[in-house]
């Protein structure tokens, strides 16, 4: 039986999958097809890019751990609706890097039991937007021993424009 948390958890990276599949599939013309999900040592997500299996490791962005509270929908205390507010204040250029390179970093370090391995990350801060990130990419600095043959990002959250960045 899965926790509420858990269970909230496959539908984030569900709707993220269903979202990138969605993009990728019109930006580039090559079907994606079939999401399944995948137990521990595996990456999040399976599917289908033409007839070749691709694994997908889902993460999703926030500027932080009160902003995520505030997204995902939890009570939120007068204090941290406060610190959030002053957060959407400060300039988001810098705390995105530190934010968008500490997560990559993260994720460089795992490995999976996989042959093809994609990271799909997924921005769902409501403070930085699509033209943000591309201010920022070619600055990015990120271990370059990862185990993903692709990193891409979801830039908006409802309205999502793809940045591959590893290339």
């Amino acid at each position: 039986m899965l926790r509420e948390s858990d269970l909230e958890k496959l539908q984030l990276e569900h709707q993220a999958a269903k979202l990138f599949l969605r993009c990728y599939e019109q930006q580039y013309g090559i079907p994606m097809r079939h999401i399944w999900h995948n137990e521990p040592n595996m990456p999040d997500i399976s599917c289908y890019q033409g007839e070749e299996r691709l694994d997908i490791e889902v993460a999703h962005l926030y500027g932080s751990e009160k902003e995520a509270m505030a997204v995902l929908g939890r009570p939120l205390s007068l204090e941290i609706q406060r610190e959030l507010a002053t957060m959407a204040q400060a300039p988001t250029k810098k705390r995105l890097q530190v934010a968008l390179e500490r997560l990559l970093n993260q994720k460089a370090l795992k490995r999976y039991h996989s042959k093809r391995t994609w990271l799909l990350i997924r921005n769902a801060s409501t403070l930085w937007h699509h033209d943000d990130f591309v201010a920022i990419v070619g600055r990015l600095d990120f271990h370059s021993n990862h185990a993903f043959e692709q990193i891409w990002l979801l830039t908006d959250f409802y309205n999502p424009d793809l940045i591959r960045l590893d290339s």
